[in-house]
């Protein structure tokens, strides 16, 4: 009898349960901001409505658009949350990339990428940066006063300190921390030290994304660079890119990706200057129009609810600096509250591209994806062992990050 009562129970709060954690997974997906077109009405489906409020607009975006606030609820009387809705102007185009693109970055300060132990007189001691709180990923900004450029000027300041302490501005994800270190001297160059590596600056080749123009911004990517031994996001103070040519491509295969191996073309000669590393991509200004020549019409943007999934393009270069266009397919849209690089999953299904490169190979990142004559997104990462597989961003996050889209 109570095997039954149990059975009964569960058999009766198992769908309760389910259906909680299902309206807990769409609501904790529902976007805190939505793009439609001016004039164009807010989209509600079966479970979730949305229903504007009757507002002023609370931030101007352009000179005829305006932000404005939603209620959503479920079934149109639970409510849920509250979200912005931005109105993008129904003509705004922008440029396709798909050339390629050399990428030069200098850090904020230099990033600490390993701290280590220091052999002294007396034997091995612990890192004094470690001891007093310093960790990888941090920035050193300033010492004693002096800001820092480079990594050089950081093993110059830590030596002339002649073992005194020295005061270290950090900067830890966005936060300004201070640190005492005292420097001990290193029995293998007789140098003072304080126990750790740092690192100034970073080069690569990626795949311009967009170009408009009219502000000449630019952006490229779709994610953020890090640090190569870290993975931390670079907290840049300035970058530029330059012309840059495919040179080779290592084919992907599963297990191992692939890459296309590019130089630098006229590196003395700056194209833009890099303003923003965010997880979207890098972003910043031209010195130059930013057109490559085969694709140099601008191209209307498509915007997450005009997107489906199903067939579409992406401009990319795989030989020499003109970019191509190749098949591939949408498979699957994903819901995202917050900015990120994984907005869709892609598959190449272009018989040419999958025979050159495998599918998705480094150096890819920031080919712009293009369904419907929009431009929709940009390729992001590929999946290690699908390398015709991999990962999309909508492209209103990047333009957002560029500021084509004012936040």
């Amino acid at each position: 009898m109570r095997k039954k009562r149990i059975g009964l129970i569960c058999s009766f709060l198992t769908p309760i349960i389910f259906l909680t954690l299902s309206i807990y997974h769409i609501v904790g997906n529902i976007p805190t901001t939505i793009f439609i077109r001016e004039g164009a009405q807010l989209q509600s489906n079966h479970l979730i409505k949305l229903k504007e409020e009757d507002n002023i607009k609370v931030n101007n975006l352009f000179e005829n658009s305006n932000t404005r606030t939603a209620k959503a609820s479920l079934l149109g009387i639970v409510p849920l949350k509250s979200i912005y809705v931005k109105s993008v102007p129904s003509e705004i185009s922008v440029y396709p990339g798909g050339q390629p693109i050399g990428v030069k970055l200098n850090t904020k300060g230099v990033l600490v990428v390993a701290l280590s132990d220091i052999e002294t007189e007396k034997g091995k001691s612990n890192s004094p940066a470690a001891l007093a709180g310093v960790q990888i990923g941090d920035n050193i900004i300033k010492i004693n006063n002096i800001p820092i450029n480079s990594a050089e000027q950081v093993s110059r300041l830590v030596n002339e300190s002649d073992g005194n302490e020295l005061n270290i501005i950090i900067d830890r994800k966005g936060n300004e921390l201070m640190k005492k270190i005292k420097p001990i001297k290193s029995i293998k160059d007789d140098k003072f030290k304080i126990g750790l590596w740092v690192r100034d600056s970073t080069a690569g080749v990626g795949t311009l994304t967009f170009y408009d123009n009219v502000s000449k911004k630019f952006g490229a990517l779709g994610h953020p660079i890090t640090d190569s031994d870290t993975g931390t996001t670079l907290n840049i103070s300035y970058g530029e890119i330059v012309s840059s040519s495919i040179v080779s491509v290592r084919k992907g295969t599963r297990g191992n990706p692939g890459e296309l191996k590019g130089i630098f073309v006229n590196e003395d000669v700056t194209i833009g200057n890099i303003s923003k590393n965010t997880d979207c991509g890098i972003f910043g200004s031209s010195n130059k129009d930013l057109i490559n020549k085969k694709f140099n019409k601008p191209i209307k943007i498509g915007l997450r609810n005009e997107i489906k999934e199903g067939p579409a393009k992406i401009i990319t270069t795989i030989d020499g600096e003109e970019p191509r266009a190749y098949d591939i397919k949408i498979e699957k849209l994903l819901e995202q509250d917050i900015p990120g690089p994984k907005s869709m999953l892609i598959r190449v299904v272009d018989p040419e591209l999958l025979q050159k490169t495998g599918g998705i190979v480094q150096g890819m990142s920031g080919s712009p994806i293009i369904q419907d004559n929009k431009l929709v997104g940009a390729v992001t990462h590929v999946l290690i062992n699908k390398p015709d597989t991999g990962y999309g961003i909508y492209i209103e996050w990047m333009l957002k990050d560029s500021d084509i889209l004012t936040k």
